[in-house]
This record gives C-alpha cells, structure tokens and sequence, in this order.
C-alpha cells in the first residue's frame, strides 16, 4: 500500500479463539497502513465460551493436545513451563510428567489464549499496527454504507464508528426456549455452574456427543466421587443422598463418540490432498458443481491406498453409501458401551505404540477438506453428506479423552448412566402441567413418553438462521442472505419435496435447497441475493455458516478461515 493514503481501519467483532487467528493473521501480514479494532462483550481476550467459566468448569478438559494446536506465538507447553508453580498444581497436572501428547483442562487453556492475545498486541504495537481494544463493550448492530464504501458499528450508548472491513467473529450462542421458564429444562449445559445442583431423580440428556460428556463429568461431581481401585480401574461412588441419581443419554442412532487415538499428523494436512486448482477444474467438467463422489475417492480412498493398502483393497471398490453401512451397522449391532470400551482399548494400543487408526484419521482429513468447498455441492450431494457421511465422521472425529471414558465407563458400570437409542422423530414436550416429557418409539415400534423433572439439551451448537443473526442492519439491508444449493435435476428437487423436505423453493432458474446460516464465499464475504459478494462483511461465526461449512468446529477450523480472510483483504488493499 502506498504510505500517503489514510489507513484502512478492519474490525473484528468477538474476541474469543476465532478472533485469536484471525488477529495472529493480521499481526503477521498487515502493514502500518491499518487499524485493527477489537470488539469483546467480556473483559478477557481469547478464551470465548468454550475455554471461560461460560461454558467450562475444572473438570472439563480439551479434546486436542498440545502437538495438535495450531501455531501461536509460544507452543503452550513451553508456556505452562513458565508457570507459577502454584497455578499449574491448581488444575491438578504435574508439568515434569506432562508432554505435548496429553490434553489439559478447559478454562488452563483459556488462559493460554488469553497469553497469547497479549503477546500478539505486543507484536502488533511493534510492527507499527495500530490496535484499538473495546473491552466489555457491546456491539448493537452492524450496518453497510455501500455508497461511501464503509461499514458501520453501533455501540451500546456510544456514537456509530466507521470501518473499511468487519469480520463477525461473535462465537457460540444457545438461543433459549423453556429455560428460565420451566423448571429443570436447560437449552444447554452452558454454563455448567448452572448445573450445580443436587437431584435424586433420573436426568435426561438429549445426545451423547463431547457437549453430553460436558454435563455428565459436571453431573457426576455433584452426586459423587470417582476413585481408583487396586486393579487399576476408575470407579463411580454415589453420594448416600443420591442413591436415585442416573443419568439417561437419548442418542440418534444410538451411537457414543469416537475415542482419542494417535494422529500421524496432528494438524490433519496431507500433501495429497485436492488443490483448489484441481477443485476448480473439476467443477469445470462436473456442471459448476463439487461431487462428493469425487472428493471421497480423491481426499479419503486415495489416501487410504498408500497409508492402508489392505484396508483399501477392502473398500476400493465400494460407493460412499456402502462404506458408511458396512462401519455403522457394525456399531449399531454392537452394545454401545461395550464397543466404547473395545474403542477405549484400541485407542489406548494406538496411543502406546504412536501408530494411527488411519481409516479414522483420513476421515478427520477428508471432513477437513472438504469443509470449504462443500458451498460448491449440489443441493442432491449436499442432503447425502448429511445424511450418510458426516453422522459417521461425527462420531469418529470428536476424539473423547482417554479420562472422560474412564469416567462414562466408571458410571455405567455403577449403574448411573445409560443410553437409548432413538430415531429423528424423537421429541421433547412440555404438556399443560409444565412436565417435561421425552417421546420416542423404540426399535419395535412401540411408542414411550417418559416424563423427567430434569432435562438437559446436549446437542451441541446449534445451526442458527437468518432471523436469528444479531446484527439486524446486515439483514434489513440485505447484505446477508439466506445459504442455498441448487438441485441438478428436477426430479430429485421434486422426489425431495414430496418426501417432507420443507427447505427447497423453486426459482425461474431451478430448484434450490435452503441450508442452515447465510451466504457466504471461499473468502467467507457475505454474498447478497444478486450473487454479489461484499468486500466490506466477512462472518466466521460459526452458529452462522454451518450450511456451508459442515465441519465448522475446532481450532484449525479458526486458522484456515483466518487465513483465507486475511488473503482476500491484503488482495483488495493490494488491487487499489
């Protein structure tokens, strides 16, 4: 950029871990000739809900270790190294013992990022970036000035300011719908000191993922204790004024997370992978579109043939669909806590001797990959990947630590929690006595409602819409708007249809398919209704983007965004 013109002025609305990277990125790669404003409701950088007291606790530990987070500015364990003796010894972890294999407690990490924030602002302030911090502020609404080329940011009982860019980065969000209202119904378990409660009934969780694994180990701690015996196994001791307490998982298809295991890449990159240039030619031949198809055979199958050769040999030949059936219906005949334990074993030999479960990681690899160009899928790929694909990558990726399966274990084998499998048509009411009933029919066909004083929603973050974005400026304006796919063929919009799907409309160009969030491009701009791109919006919030980018959780998620962001704005700066 040229010194003499007045510097571009970028805001960053959120402060959490998306935010993190995406100023590291900004740090690293602008020039003098920006400011940087950042915008946190909390009083602390870095450690948005998932690593504060918003949604962790001390007994809530990551599922990623330290060899597998993404570079910051100091690898955290020679971070912790530095530690006062006394804060370390507070979470339980003995820094002589520990390696960057292990994982760590939640809100210990927190602190990390929060470390790492501040050592970014000290880089900033020496490279000559300018940066502008608005803590404990509230950003009101966000709104478009396409005519002076800005955007505009409302503040809570402060004037309007002006930028040339913004990037929504505002995190998680439960909207609440009978909690505060209903006695025992919880949206979610965030935050767990909302759960610090003692109750001698049983308790209904919606969901066995990392979120239900969440509200148990906190759970767990109110109603009692978990010790080792002599052989060597972790075992669950009710408190006497509990003796009623259990916990019930409702899961889809009846299924308990994937266990953490040894990852050959940590950052699951692969030099094999689809280059966006092989994407693009692809989709020349292949009608505009992405076929899953063939980002499968390429970015999972290919892979597989030289990290597994037998392995291979065996799925070569089957479709996408069949690879799945073969994997799932093997675990839904299995007893789930009986194969949690087989996994338990598994990942713990994979762990012992550093060699991968590789048909598991090159899965991690593919949902990785293919997370940002599946905007590009046709709406028929696109229903296929949700229902065939990523219910299986869901729970082969989530990696559950070894102690949280020590502790599901332990509770189970006491007698204290189980697991009923349901179907899609499962649901929660609360009837006219403000009861809280969980209505599913059972593998046979027989209905049950069975009513809870206490339930709890673990379904994780859920997809938010266009109405629910909350920056209602952007959307009046009609800067952001709803996230499509167009159909193919006619006949599988129409077959959709007339199958109950309620998300396809039909335009004078063909069908489309709605998916959950708002429009957004390979830079993450919000694209309007014409197709065009705003070179002032990006969103990376993630409640927002899930329709697009299916796998939209994690910190290499956070990276690769941040850096596809940034390219774009030092492309515009370099292109005037």
């Amino acid at each position: 950029m040229n010194a003499s013109k007045p510097a571009l002025k970028i805001a960053i609305v959120g402060g959490g871990p998306a935010g993190l990277f995406l100023y590291k990125q900004f740090v690293e790669t602008l020039s003098e000739n920006y400011v940087v404003h950042i915008f946190e409701a909390g009083t602390e950088l870095g450690r948005g809900l998932p690593y504060s007291h918003k949604g962790a606790d001390k007994e809530h530990i990551t599922n990623v270790s330290g060899n597998e987070i993404p570079e910051l500015v100091t690898p955290i364990l020679e971070w912790m190294k530095n530690l006062p003796v006394e804060m370390v010894s507070k979470y339980g972890i003995d820094i002589k013992r520990f390696s960057d294999y292990k994982v760590f407690p939640r809100l210990l990490f927190g602190e990390y990022l929060n470390s790492q924030f501040n050592l970014l602002l000290e880089k900033s302030e020496k490279a000559g970036i300018e940066t502008v911090l608005h803590l404990g502020c509230t950003v009101t609404n966000i709104t478009d000035a396409p005519a002076r080329k800005k955007i505009q940011i409302a503040l809570a009982g402060k004037d309007i300011l002006e930028f040339d860019h913004v990037v929504v980065c505002t995190g998680h969000k439960w909207p609440l719908t009978h909690e505060k209202k209903i006695a025992g119904f919880f949206d979610s378990p965030y935050p767990p000191a909302k759960l610090s409660m003692q109750l001698n009934h049983e308790v209904a969780l919606k969901g066995s993922s990392l979120t239900a694994i969440d509200a148990i180990r906190t759970l767990a701690r109110q109603h009692g204790r978990f010790t080792w015996t002599s052989a060597g196994k972790l075992s669950f001791i009710p408190n006497q004024e509990a003796d009623r307490f259990k916990i019930i998982m409702y899961s889809l298809n009846g299924l308990l997370p994937g266990v953490r295991f040894h990852l050959d890449d940590p950052h699951l990159s692969n030099d094999g992978l689809l280059t966006d240039a092989e994407i693009a030619d692809h989709m020349k031949s292949n009608g505009g579109f992405l076929s899953l198809d063939f980002i499968f055979d390429k970015d999972f199958k290919a892979l597989l043939k030289e990290k597994d050769p037998t392995y291979y040999a065996h799925i070569k030949d089957m479709r996408m669909e069949e690879f799945v059936d073969e994997l799932m219906s093997k675990r839904e005949r299995t007893d789930p806590f009986v194969l949690f334990k087989q996994e338990y074993d598994e990942a713990n030999k994979s762990i012992r001797k550093r060699e991968s479960v590789h048909w598991k990681e090159l899965l991690a690899v593919l949902s990785f990959a293919m997370n940002y160009p599946a905007k590009h899928l046709s709406a028929e790929d696109m229903l296929r990947l949700k229902k065939v694909l990523m219910p299986l990558i869901s729970i082969v990726i989530a990696f559950v630590p070894q102690s949280s399966c020590e502790e599901l274990i332990a509770m189970h084998d006491a007698g204290r929690l189980d697991l009923i499998a349901v179907g899609p048509n499962s649901y929660i009411e609360v009837n006219d006595q403000e009861e809280i009933v969980y209505h599913h029919t059972d593998e046979a066909g027989i209905p049950h409602a069975k009513v809870y004083k206490t339930y709890i929603n673990c379904t994780g973050q859920p997809h938010l819409s266009l109405k629910q974005f909350p920056f209602s400026g952007l959307v009046k304006d009609g800067v952001l708007t709803p996230a499509q796919l167009a159909f193919r063929s006619t006949e599988s919009a129409v077959a959709s249809i007339k199958s109950g799907n309620d998300d396809i409309q039909q335009k004078e160009e063909g069908f489309y398919l709605t998916v959950p969030g708002v429009t957004i491009n390979d830079s993450f701009r919000a694209v309007d209704k014409y197709g065009h791109s705003n070179p002032r919006v990006y969103i990376m919030a993630v409640p927002y983007i899930g329709g697009y980018n299916p796998d939209y959780s994690g910190l290499d998620f956070c990276e690769e965004a941040a850096g596809r962001i940034t390219r774009d704005i030092c492309g515009q700066a370099a292109a005037h």
